[in-house]
């Protein structure tokens, strides 16, 4: 006569710290070389092939798996920046009401989703050859919609110039970080996210001075939460 069966012993847990595991690989043998195949992400990954195959279609399936991760740390990240710290509420130049500084508000918006991009910026150039132009869009559109809202109000208050439209002016904005980080990526620059922070309010047109005591305010005031306060999946 035999026993009761073994109780059933979820696998969930394992699978998905698997499926973790193969995108940490993929993020960063991709951040290597763009061209490596799924063989050299599965050895990264410590796992078989096949495994890479329970969890992902294909590379398509496993960048999307990457894109999918980095939208929702952008998410986190930009949440986190239109929330200031306890502390803040005691300058009077925070911007913890929607009418306060601008300025404030892109600078801690740069210097928390700084990391993030850091993380995820090889990913940039696969979503666009590997799912497209759109798919990038969808990924960005939080931040993109975040400054733009950002640069609108600095503009009513006239702490931005206003020659370029908000929505355009995000844009620029974007693609002038996303060139530092380039440069950060060649080797050719290195960044915590301080001086991209100023220079992101130089280009919106805030006189350099205040641009650098702005930043320099919150990195000594707070700091700023970066890629471990907001990356899913991280302790």
């Amino acid at each position: 006569m035999t026993g009761p069966p073994a109780p059933h012993r979820p696998r969930l847990p394992r699978s998905r710290a698997t499926r973790t595991r193969i995108l940490e690989a993929a993020r960063q043998v991709l951040g290597q070389d763009p061209d490596s195949g799924l063989g050299a992400i599965a050895e990264a990954a410590g796992v078989a092939r096949r495994t890479v195959y329970v969890h992902f279609a294909g590379r398509a399936a496993l960048i999307e798996g990457l894109t999918a991760e980095a939208a929702e740390a952008v998410r986190l990240a930009t949440a986190v920046s239109r929330t200031p710290h306890e502390h803040e509420h005691e300058h009077p130049d925070s911007d913890s009401h929607p009418d306060a500084d601008p300025a404030t508000a892109l600078a801690r918006f740069v210097l928390t989703l700084w990391p993030v991009g850091d993380r995820y910026r090889t990913l940039i150039g696969l979503a666009h050859q590997d799912l497209g132009a759109q798919r990038v869009s969808e990924l960005l559109a939080p931040a993109r919609d975040t400054v733009a809202e950002i640069l609108a109000r600095g503009q009513h208050q006239g702490v931005f110039h206003a020659g370029v439209p908000s929505g355009p002016l995000s844009r620029a904005l974007e693609a002038h970080l996303l060139a530092l980080l380039d440069s950060v990526k060649s080797g050719s620059w290195a960044d915590d996210g301080t001086s991209a922070a100023t220079a992101a309010l130089i280009a919106a047109g805030v006189d350099t001075g205040v641009a650098a005591s702005t930043v320099r305010r919150l990195r000594s005031t707070r700091g700023t939460r970066g890629a471990r306060g907001t990356q899913p999946g991280t302790r």
